[in-house]
């Protein structure tokens, strides 16, 4: 059996904000398996144990830019808040989404390679950094190219959207870009969810079932339940619209003849680790060093 450590429970706590006993004894049933001992606190605590799913878990700023029918978005990280602030890392994001608009680079790297202020992208961001003395790098840019309509939001400069919208009144894809800040959903339709999530969600609902004692066929129709909710929730058009909770977005669309066509959403560090700094270690660490000076 693998052994658990204070770390391993610590990192699992601060994914799911779980009992700490809970997470121990969730690390033990998985056999020190983070993944699975997150999966198997969802089975045991509900809700509880995904909410810190959209945790930001790293620094920077989202940017976007949106010229008639061409518009981009783009993240930029940094290792602190700090640096989220700084006039010049800010105008080094923005330049790069309209260099994104632009000249459609194939990816990161393309864009690194293109001029800016005299040189490139790359010597640009490098400089920065040794200004302001503070790794940073650009993460992922979507751009669109439309003849259909194009609407940007920014909540802050952490969660970006764009949205590609066919509607008379250009307030529909603001609504709709709002909403998606707010509900988050990972694809325009139930279809368009990821296999791996719903493959996920199946096996937790599974789990879930199978605790109930329900005879076999009970248990696959309460499976079956389980992930068509999932897939309600997860999927743009299937979500209760935040502005009229009578309506979903697909009813809310059709009722003024608009439609969507395709969106992209950024959180600022998703799916990042962090790094979390072990200060009594460090302290520890130059204690000994100074004693052996």
């Amino acid at each position: 059996m693998a052994a658990i450590t204070a770390a391993m429970v610590g990192e699992l706590r601060a994914k799911t904000d779980a009992p700490m006993m809970e997470c121990k004894k969730a690390l033990v049933e998985a056999d020190g398996d983070l993944e699975r001992a997150e999966e198997i606190l969802r089975v045991k605590l509900g809700g509880k144990a995904s909410k810190a799913a959209s945790r930001i878990t790293a620094e920077g700023v989202v940017a976007s830019v949106v010229v008639g029918g061409v518009g981009a978005l783009i993240e930029v990280n940094c290792e602190t808040d700090f640096v989220t602030k700084n006039d010049d890392f800010i105008a080094f994001a923005n330049a790069c989404v309209k260099l994104v608009a632009e000249h459609n680079p194939a990816d990161v790297a393309a864009l690194a390679a293109l001029p800016l202020d005299g040189s490139t992208v790359e010597t640009v961001r490098a400089a920065l950094i040794g200004r302001i003395g503070e790794n940073m790098s650009i993460r992922r840019f979507q751009r669109f190219d439309t003849a259909d309509k194009l609407t940007s939001y920014l909540h802050g400069t952490r969660i970006g959207v764009m949205v590609e919208f066919s509607a008379s009144d250009e307030q529909v894809g603001k609504d709709v870009a709002m909403h998606i800040a707010a509900m988050k959903p990972v694809s325009l339709s139930a279809d368009q969810v990821p296999a791996e999530l719903i493959e996920k969600e199946r096996s937790v609902a599974s789990l879930k079932a199978a605790e109930s004692g329900k005879p076999a066929d009970i248990v696959t129709k309460m499976v079956e339940g389980s992930v068509q909710k999932f897939l309600k929730e997860v999927s743009l058009l299937n979500q209760t619209f935040v502005k009229n909770d009578k309506q979903t977005v697909e009813q809310m669309l059709k009722s003024v003849d608009a439609s969507i066509k395709s969106f992209t959403m950024y959180v600022v560090g998703e799916g990042i680790e962090k790094k979390q700094d072990d200060f009594a270690a460090e302290v520890a660490a130059q204690v000994a060093a100074a004693k052996q000076a």
